[in-house]
């Protein structure tokens, strides 16, 4: 089968495809054939290793993982004796779970405990691909804050894959709902539900005298000290990355007005999944696409989301009617 590889840490030009032996699932296993998958920034973070902390998880010299992807939409290939909840042909979305990897290829193996059901009516497979990583990770974040009717909540970087995820799950409580993009994506993250929007390069909002009861960084560039003074007494301070927001989590949880809640390391979990299906078909969440790549041209896409100007999530298609992308 075809999947994208890389042997050694650097820039995304050590992506290559290449031909690798087709796993067989364990008994506990499903084989999915991969339709589509997703770049995102945990596949560019584990790829550069830029942290040198992060390489006791990721290899000391060179990647364990030598198959990134994380997120997934196919079909079941094949199941293995134990499996019981899913057959073969079943149409399935999801992630493979916090750390692993292996969906940037034509197969990938996944347990049948994985955060992984059955897709939703009505979604492409690449729009079913881009749903699992940003929303899981804004569910999790956003759990730290006790959300409730009515509360106020700033989404910093809400056009982003995690930031468009949070503004429909936000609004889905039932949250006052301000997002803050750019000019271009005000029109969008509208649509997606916020009630007022900020464009970043013409307005400050940390100079308006605004508060709010949360404000979520979905993006990692508005750090606690940038965004104190915008909260609320009692207010909650939710970031995405960095781990010296370990220690703040801690010392804001014993000192001052305001709190920092950190939530690692991230969980994905079935039940997340199986929300978020029910929400797509409801209408009360859509995943946004902003571009789609064949497999082969892997590391056009991965420059492009290293860019850090993407809006939403970007797609791999790994096969389409039957036949691999690209060939």
């Amino acid at each position: 089968m075809k999947a994208v590889v890389h042997d050694r840490y650097g820039p995304p030009e050590v992506l290559r495809v290449e031909d690798v032996e087709r796993p067989s699932p364990k008994p506990d296993e499903l084989l999915v054939k991969v339709r589509a998958t997703t770049v995102n920034r945990t596949d560019t973070a584990f790829r550069s290793a830029e942290s040198f902390l992060s390489r006791p998880f990721t290899g000391l010299l060179r990647p364990k993982q030598r198959i990134l992807g994380s997120e997934l939409a196919g079909e079941v290939e094949a199941i293995g004796a134990a499996v019981g909840g899913f057959a073969v042909g079943d149409p399935v979305f999801g992630h493979l779970g916090a750390w692993r990897f292996g969906a940037h290829a034509e197969y990938v193996c996944v347990p049948e405990s994985a955060p992984v059901t059955t897709k939703p009516d009505g979604l492409s497979f690449e729009e079913a691909a881009s749903v699992s990583d940003g929303a899981i990770l804004a569910l999790n974040a956003l759990r730290g804050a006790n959300l409730d009717t009515g509360s106020a909540i700033l989404v910093c970087g809400a056009s982003g894959s995690i930031g468009t995820a949070g503004v429909q799950l936000a609004k889905h409580i039932g949250a006052h709902v301000t997002a803050l993009c750019t000019a271009k994506t005000l029109d969008l993250v509208r649509s997606l539900g916020a009630d007022d929007v900020i464009d970043y390069r013409q307005e400050d909002f940390t100079k308006g005298g605004r508060t709010y009861d949360v404000i979520f960084d979905a993006v990692g560039k508005y750090p606690f000290a940038t965004c104190r003074s915008s909260l609320k007494r009692g207010g909650v301070y939710l970031p995405t990355d960095g781990l010296h927001h370990v220690l703040l989590s801690v010392w804001t949880s014993r000192i001052g007005d305001t709190k920092v809640v950190f939530r690692i390391p991230p969980r994905y979990a079935k039940e997340d999944v199986l929300l978020l299906k029910e929400l797509i078909e409801e209408g009360s969440y859509k995943p946004v696409v902003d571009r789609r790549y064949p497999l082969t041209q892997v590391v056009e896409a991965t420059r492009y989301v290293e860019t850090g100007q993407k809006t939403g999530n970007v797609v791999l298609t790994v096969t389409k009617d039957g036949t691999r992308d690209g060939s």
